[in-house]
């Protein structure tokens, strides 16, 4: 399979914190699984109108970036996108993934000397932490009717 998220040429060499507790061993298993995952609940409500199963990276960055986090380590940095909002991604070692760049097609997203985002900053706001846990939830349920070890 051919990816289209930034830096997955080095995801294979990423590998996840604790692989044997979340079935999940790479980022490349990660993001199949979210693939199947993403879903208009776990999208910014502001974007929810035009989620789609053809465009599902909208609107899931910080809650994605969080819990790539969780799994595999490193920092949470945003791009400011100029309306008060901040595009997330992670920085792992000295690897830059963007799991959910894929529907800002054709834009170009600048991964350098941007402010590190924080997790308590984020889920302040209950609506957030709820899709979080959303996500994290259907993460789990996927990954135990799809057994990946």
């Amino acid at each position: 399979m051919e990816y289209h998220f930034h830096g997955w040429r080095d995801a294979p060499a990423v590998h996840a914190l604790d692989a044997g507790a979340a079935g999940i061993h790479t980022l490349l298993d990660l993001y199949d699984a979210l693939y199947e995952v993403w879903c208009a609940d776990t999208c910014a409500p502001r974007m929810r109108k035009d989620w789609n199963k053809d465009n599902r990276t909208l609107g899931q960055c910080s809650i994605t970036a969080f819990l790539v986090q969780d799994l595999f380590g490193g920092k949470v940095y945003g791009i400011p996108l100029g309306d008060g909002h901040y595009h997330c991604y992670n920085v792992i070692g000295d690897h830059v993934f963007d799991l959910t760049s894929e529907h800002f097609e054709g834009r170009i997203l600048v991964y350098e000397n941007n402010p590190e985002q924080y997790r308590e900053d984020h889920f302040a706001g209950k609506e957030k932490y709820s899709r979080y846990l959303k996500l994290r939830e259907l993460l789990k349920e996927y990954i135990s009717l799809n057994i990946i070890h």
